[in-house]
């Protein structure tokens, strides 16, 4: 079975996240105007509401996968969307905190298509803001009550602390000589996976879902995240900066250990042999060396280990889904996303 996108998939799509975008910026823009001004000013800058100085030119927007997906798994357990928007706000806020953080660990000048928020107004505010959204995570939750609500704050809390754990494994793995795939998926399912599976669970939560169905959803949300991270690896590899609003070769420049490059480190073949020597200098890439390391990558095979494993996790997760939902159930909606996130072109 293929995940392929077909043009029928990005046509469903399209509408689910611009209808997600616009339910939870409303919400995120009532919760957010108790904020100080300076601290609302870059709270609304990362999420694209204003530019630096405030003025109403809307720039660098996400593409609200996550609480399209909140959004998606409240339909699917027989709610409705409009459920799920402080759900879908809250993981909105706390994705966009980790993005905050991780610019000013990784020294990323540039997220989609325009400067980084501390690249934008320092480094000291900018951390300061990422706080300031981590803060309003529990606070849009509980602007909406409803039977489920203590859980959604603590399956929250517990993948944001996930999150910053795996956030913690990638920084790590950049100081070692030696990291295992193994290691580096457990990683990639708390940075990426964890917040994944909350937005769903949390979606469900909003939406009335059982017990069963919470937990399923949450797994489903998981290996999804998973699919994401290898689609999201492949796309800071070969991705065109045009389309993802980052430099190309950047994770390869700061020798990151991405998964497909952690793939190839572990193989015997000669590009591999090659890959290994040049990720073993102690100093950032030059031009000619990631362009080189990009070429090594490819011919040892990287690029079709991560396609077909980021096509094995989402029919992983897909199979979750078939065997968790009630008869009758509308997942859609949540299928579509699936094959978008997995295959999109950001």
């Amino acid at each position: 079975m293929s995940a392929m996108t077909t043009d029928h998939d990005e046509n469903r799509t399209g509408p689910l996240l611009e209808r997600a975008r616009g339910l939870i910026d409303a919400e995120l823009q009532a919760c957010l105007q108790d904020l100080p001004p300076r601290m609302r000013l870059i709270c609304g800058y990362q999420l694209g509401w204003w530019d630096a100085l405030g003025a109403g030119r809307p720039g660098g927007t996400g593409k609200a996968l996550r609480p399209a997906l909140a959004l998606a798994a409240a339909r699917a357990t027989g709610g409705l969307a409009e459920h799920a928007v402080a759900a879908g706000a809250a993981v909105e806020l706390a994705h966009n905190f980790s993005l905050v953080h991780d610019d000013v660990v990784d020294k990323d000048e540039t997220r989609r298509h325009r400067p980084t928020a501390w690249k934008a107004f320092g480094v000291p505010d900018a951390i300061v803001a990422g706080d300031a959204m981590l803060a309003m995570t529990s606070r849009v939750l509980v602007r909406h009550d409803h039977p489920g609500l203590a859980e959604s704050v603590r399956r929250l809390g517990a993948a944001i602390a996930e999150l910053c754990e795996g956030q913690h494994l990638d920084c790590s793995f950049e100081r070692r000589a030696g990291v295992g795939l193994a290691e580096c998926l457990e990683m990639a399912e708390g940075k990426t996976g964890a917040l994944f599976g909350a937005a769903c669970a949390l979606g469900a939560l909003a939406a009335g879902g059982t017990d069963g169905q919470v937990a399923a959803l949450d797994t489903f949300g998981r290996r999804l995240g998973l699919a994401f991270q290898l689609a999201d690896d492949l796309l800071g590899i070969w991705g065109d900066p045009a389309v993802t609003g980052k430099p190309v070769g950047a994770d390869l420049r700061t020798r990151k250990k991405s998964l497909p490059v952690v793939a190839v480190l572990a193989m015997k073949s000669e590009p591999a042999r090659r890959l290994r020597a040049l990720y073993s200098v102690n100093r950032p890439l030059s031009a000619a060396e990631v362009a080189r390391a990009t070429e090594l990558l490819e011919l040892a095979g990287g690029r079709l280990w991560a396609r077909e494993q980021a096509d094995h996790h989402l029919l992983s997760a897909l199979d979750v889904l078939d065997r968790s939902l009630l008869p009758g159930s509308d997942a859609t909606e949540l299928r579509a996303l699936s094959t978008l996130i997995t295959r999109r072109k950001l």
